[in-house]
């Protein structure tokens, strides 16, 4: 019995590394963003979207390939910062909201992102944590390790942004 015990935390340990590693891969990080450009972003189907943005510094366009954690209406998307407020893309919708964005078949459609307050966060959290329990089991010490604190199920320190489609 403690040997299973043994493997399967090593087990969880290898999952934890590997996503860490995914996540500070910037090749690896970037490779979606071909496959949307490629139009085969219908390949994630809904859980991840591709989000261009305004550079705060450069005012060129950019691109990051984010998961989406939550969809709480039609054309709504609340999606994390796994780097924090570090996250460059976060950071320049901290400076210009409008977006445009890629979703499944979908796009290119235009976007107005805002930063949610620590309540709207907690419950996109929650339901995220209950509908895919293996999803965060795998991403939650990954995150923890990218941004360098705890995070609980309330996601304290887990900035988080919500993307909502505009009318042309």
């Amino acid at each position: 019995m403690p040997q299973t015990h043994r493997s399967r935390s090593s087990i969880a340990d290898m999952l934890v590394n590997t996503a860490t590693r995914a996540l500070h891969n910037r090749r690896l990080m970037r490779a979606p963003i071909r496959l949307y450009r490629a139009r085969l972003g219908f390949l994630f189907g809904s859980r991840m979207l591709m989000l261009e943005h305004i550079g705060r510094k450069t005012g060129a366009r950019r691109y990051v390939v984010l998961e989406v954690i939550a969809s709480p209406e039609p054309g709504s998307y609340v999606v994390v910062s796994g780097f924090g407020t570090r996250a460059q893309w976060f950071r320049n919708l901290q400076a210009s909201p409008q977006a445009r964005v890629w979703i499944g078949r979908r796009g290119p459609a235009r976007a107005t992102a805002h930063v949610l307050g620590a309540d709207e966060a907690a419950a996109a959290l929650h339901t995220y944590v209950r509908q895919h329990p293996r999803a965060w089991a795998t991403m939650k010490p990954a995150i923890e390790n990218t941004l360098g604190a705890p995070i609980d199920d309330r996601g304290t320190e887990l900035p988080m942004v919500q993307i909502r489609l505009t009318r042309p």
